[in-house]
């Protein structure tokens, strides 16, 4: 793959900070309150849970707009888990909630759905690593 962008930040840790490389992000870390922390500040799962929904929604724009779909009113939701897995450590659970107009009820919109999650990038990162549940709402 030839990166047209790359992205650049470090982080010390969930009890830390993470920049990135051009100043945009610059956050406090902190363990949420449910892992026993503080939750004063953000953590990762908030983090990929915002990435993962910005994405979802703009590779949806961009398989609509090949298929004149109107989705302004479309609007992406990711709920990023964390617990324990199998062998002992940590994994992820993804549950992604899409919520469609109207116009895009039913099939059109389930089709939709489908192909966005087959062209988003960050659904194919996760594709056999993670579960992701899409809900249609």
């Amino acid at each position: 793959m030839d990166a047209l962008y790359t992205a650049v930040a470090t982080a010390n840790g969930r009890e830390g900070r993470a920049v990135s490389s051009d100043g945009q992000v610059d956050l406090p870390l902190s363990l949420p309150t449910a892992l026993g922390g503080n939750g004063e500040g953000t953590n990762p799962e908030q983090l990929f849970a915002a990435g993962y929904a910005a994405c979802f929604a703009s590779a949806m724009s961009s398989v609509a707009r090949t298929a004149k779909i109107d989705v302004k009113d479309v609007s992406v939701t990711a709920e990023v888990g964390i617990g324990k897995d199998t062998d002992g450590g940590f994994g992820l659970a993804v549950v992604m909630r899409v919520e469609l107009p109207e116009h895009l009820e039913g099939e059109p919109g389930r089709q939709l759905v489908e192909q966005t999650h087959a062209y988003c990038p960050y659904s194919k990162a996760t594709r056999g690593n993670i579960d992701v549940e899409i809900v249609i709402e």
